[in-house]
């Protein structure tokens, strides 16, 4: 970078050495000429005024040039004052605001003496009335740029010498009293100072008495020492190695340390972190722990544009805490495996592939420092492909994983594959022209689902009990269905629904006897269970038919805030009908003969499996619904257009029952409703309720009479449930009118310049944002259910309710107050709470975390710098909840 400062005073040099005709074309001003009279009255030097003159010269010009001439495009130059030129000592002078650009290059300084005889350029600033240096030199290219007292350059030799620079490089800022440049475009610089504060005066640097800077690659020192507010610190190093390049460059990772009371002495987080290309990377960390627990950590995350993107770490660890040979003495193994992968959606349009991997062990949750993994206590995973053959045929392919750290149940999904077909008219012409005929309405798809299947105890992984009870199968679909308009406000649809079942194996059931010893034999006889191997299918449809139209009221008013009511009613009447599929001729069902009960029991091949089977007895069901939805029209003065606003009363209110002709009795179903509606645009109101028309017995089980026949009431209401939840989401754009301009983008720090070790603080994260002076969330949910007891004739109810709130808030400009918590109305005690504060130090960062009662009380205190140049270059301080486990 200073050497292209060089190599623009060079051509503008040479430029001037072959001869220059200048035309100005302004009024000399007696000021001017007078203010710059005063620097040097040589009478062999003439000034020429260049009040806001702008001289572009280029190749194109009438101006003589040489061969030789590096000039290559415009030189742009200018100063508010004047030029001199001293012919007899071979000088030039730039006086007052001179600018020169050539290309993406801008010199400025408020004094230039170019000298030809010696060949040197020379810039510095010039004092004002008061004695404070003005104007002092500053050179730009592209985003670079640095400032100097005094620049001396001599472009022969190529060398330069700079006072008081100040330039940055990388995420830091380099001051120097002096550097000198090199031919090759190495620096060399004396008493010198590396800081990421941008203040002229930085609250803290690294200084030095010697540096060597390589462009683009480095910055080496001798020994270093750091200075916070110009007061020495005892913390020096002897050999002092700063990366200086715009790519992510490899380093050391340097561990935090500290003494637990249960681990011993550790330290945690130390590695290496490798740069491996600018699409991926690579962090390797360890802890270890005087008392024989280790952790091993690898991240790395991998990005290419409009490709893919992801992420990817692993994590294995030995705790052990407490003393060994004692009661309080903890071992265990934990590890966890996370992969995250997304394709950018213009790769490939017609194929995507997932993934979200998140493996861990049954106690890794319990250590880690994650509050969200604390709170989880199912884990999921999925790797997912999915692709479309001219957009009508789509093929999925899923591996799923489930696990839940509380029940230690493992659900596996090995793989799941889905293959769908667009809906088609096989009638349809492919021109069509004309009205369609009724049987050109008849359309067609097909599915297929394909699924095997692992649900096991943790305990039971690996072993062949796992395996016996895998389930595997796959299903076919394929519906048939027509619309009709009848009588013009009616539509009639007619539908017949096959699918087919493939299995691997299928259920056996018969009557077994079994000896007992106890002294006496005892012949025992039971239902004995067993599996037979081999293909199995099982084909089964349903024909039905469905009729319904949509009856709109509306009341319009001509006074008052309320100015039109509109209810809609949504009737629909089906019938749909099956055969018995239990009968011996389809061959699902077989039975064998209980002789305890005296009768034979029918069972299903396809018990338990994937997909279930055919059902039993013949079906015949009519049934009735009726959705309904209510709203209103009301003024408002926000609408300049139609001076109006809908308002939704009743989203949608059911109500429905079904009669079923082919049962002998109990043939209507219970009668349901359920409801929903949002009010004030934040709180959702659910109901639904379970209403029966006919009597039950102490046990539960229906009989075939009727509440109004020996109770007197048409309905028994069997169960009913509320659900009421509040979710608010409250800042200071909350309160004001919805507009482009209060529209916030915060600017987050990009991917590359994130750690990829993941930060202890997760209420505020890695960025803060002050420029949301507050922000409030509040959950509330509040569930009501009632179900009838038969045994004492009345009703259980049930009521839970949660409530989670967090927000932060500025105290100030620089201070920042977060929390987070909740209320267990069941406990009655506050549930997982966390506070946090954190003050913006400039170019450093305090954060304090407080985590005051509940398994993971614990407080945390660091400060560090903000850049990730120096991010190790941090004080902690802590109490961590892993000193309390047992």
């Amino acid at each position: 970078m200073l050497n292209s400062a060089f190599k623009l005073i060079f051509f503008l040099i040479v430029f001037l050495l072959n001869g220059i005709t200048i035309s100005v074309f302004a009024q000399i001003q007696q000021n001017t000429v007078a203010d710059s009279s005063k620097l040097n009255n040589d009478k062999d030097t003439f000034i020429l005024p260049t009040d806001s003159i702008l001289k572009n010269i280029s190749k194109n010009d009438s101006i003589k040039k040489k061969k030789s001439n590096p000039i290559e495009s415009k030189i742009a130059y200018k100063s508010t004052d004047s030029l001199r030129f001293n012919i007899k000592d071979r000088k030039v002078f730039l006086f007052n605001k001179a600018d020169i650009s050539y290309q993406q290059i801008n010199l400025k300084s408020d004094y230039v003496d170019m000298n030809f005889g010696k060949n040197e350029v020379f810039a510095k600033g010039v004092e004002d009335s008061s004695g404070i240096l003005q104007g002092n030199p500053i050179f730009k290219e592209g985003d670079k740029n640095f400032d100097a007292k005094e620049l001396l350059y001599n472009f022969n030799s190529k060398k330069g010498l700079i006072k008081n620079v100040i330039t940055k490089e990388s995420e830091g800022y380099i001051h120097g009293e002096k550097v000198k440049k090199m031919k090759n475009d190495e620096s060399f610089i004396k008493n010198g100072r590396f800081t990421t504060c941008d203040k002229e005066h930085p609250h803290f640097d690294i200084r030095f008495g010697r540096a060597k800077v390589i462009p683009d690659k480095k910055i080496v020192t001798g020994p270093a020492f750091l200075y916070i507010e110009d007061i020495p610190t005892p913390l020096f190093v002897p050999l002092g190695y700063f990366p200086n390049t715009k790519n992510q460059s490899s380093g050391i990772i340097f561990p935090t340390y500290g003494e637990s009371p249960t681990r011993g002495f550790f330290f945690e987080n130390g590695g290496y972190y490798f740069a491996l290309s600018n699409y991926y990377d690579l962090a390797l960390t360890g802890d270890i722990y005087t008392r024989g627990g280790w952790g091993l950590h690898s991240a790395s995350r991998y990005n290419k544009r409009y490709k893919y993107n992801g992420n990817f770490s692993f994590d294995y660890s030995l705790n052990k805490t407490g003393e060994e040979n004692t009661p309080e003495f903890v071992k265990s193994t934990d590890f966890s495996l996370r992969w995250s992968h997304n394709q950018d959606a213009k790769a490939r349009p017609n194929s995507r592939f997932s993934a979200n991997v998140n493996l861990v062990s049954s106690k890794y949750n319990q250590y880690s420092l994650n509050a969200s993994d604390f709170l989880t206590n199912t884990t999921t995973s999925s790797i997912s492909y999915s692709t479309s053959f001219n957009n009508n045929y789509f093929l999925t392919i899923n591996l799923g994983e489930s696990y839940n750290n509380n029940t230690k149940i493992l659900d596996m999904n090995l793989p799941t594959v889905s293959l769908n077909v667009n809906t088609f008219y096989p009638f349809r012409k492919k021109t069509q022209s004309g009205e369609l005929k009724w049987y050109e309405n008849i359309s067609m798809n097909y599915s297929m689902s394909a699924q095997n299947n692992i649900n096991t105890h943790d305990s039971l992984f690996g072993t062949q009990t796992m395996l016996d009870n895998m389930q595997n199968g796959v299903k076919h679909a394929i519906p048939i269905s027509s619309n009709i308009k009848v009588l013009k406000y009616f539509t009639l649809t007619n539908s017949i629904s096959l699918s087919e079942r493939w299995y691997l194996k299928s259920t056996h059931k018969e009557w077994s006897y079994d000896t007992l010893f106890s002294g006496n034999d005892t012949i025992v006889g039971y239902e004995r269970v067993t599996t037979d191997k081999g293909l199995v299918r099982a084909l089964d449809f349903m024909v039905s038919s469905s009729l319904s139209t949509r009856l709109y009221g509306i009341i319009q008013m001509k006074r008052g805030p309320v100015r039109a009511i509109r209810h809609v009613v949504s009737p629909n009447i089906s019938f749909s009908w099956r055969p018995d599929f239990s009968d011996p001729q389809w061959g699902y069902y077989k039975s064998y003969y209980n002789p305890q009960i005296g009768k034979e029991i029918k069972y299903s091949r396809f018990e338990g499996s994937m997909y279930g089977g055919p059902d039993a007895g013949k079906y015949g069901n009519v049934a009735f619904s009726v959705n309904n939805n209510l709203e209103m029209k009301v003024r408002s003065k926000k609408d300049t257009i139609t001076g109006m606003k809908k308002l939704v009363l009743i989203e949608n209110f059911s109500i429905g029952t079904s009669y079923n002709l082919a049962l002998d009795s109990l043939n209507w179903a219970p009668i349901s409703m359920s409801g929903r509606t949002t009010l004030f645009k934040n709180v959702s109101v659910n109901y639904s309720s379970v209403w029966d028309p006919y009597v039950k017995t102490n046990k539960g089980a229906r009989i075939n009479q009727y509440e109004w026949d020996i109770n007197r009431r048409l309905l028994r209401l069997d169960n009913t449930q509320w659900n009421i939840g509040l979710n608010l989401a409250l800042n200071p754009q909350t309160f004001k009118k919805k507009t482009a301009d209060n529209t916030q983008n915060a600017d987050k720090p990009p991917l590359a310049q994130q750690s990829p070790i993941n930060s202890i603080n997760e209420s505020f994260g890695e960025f803060v944002d002050f420029d949301i002076p507050w922000n409030l969330n509040i959950a509330y949910n509040f569930n009501y259910s009632s179900r009838y007891n038969y045994v004492y004739t009345n009703y259980d109810k049930d009521y839970i309710q949660t409530l989670s709130f967090s927000g932060s808030f500025n105290l100030t400009q620089k201070w920042k107050f977060g929390f987070t918590s909740g209320y267990d109305f069941e406990l009655k005690d506050f549930s997982y709470t966390s506070f946090d504060i954190y003050r913006d130090l400039h170019c450093w960062e305090m954060r304090f975390n407080w985590i005051p009662f509940g398994f993971r009380q614990s407080w945390n205190f660091t400060i560090n710098v903000k850049a990730n140049v120096l991010k190790d270059l941090k004080w902690d301080k802590k109490k961590d909840f892993r000193d309390r486990v047992q």
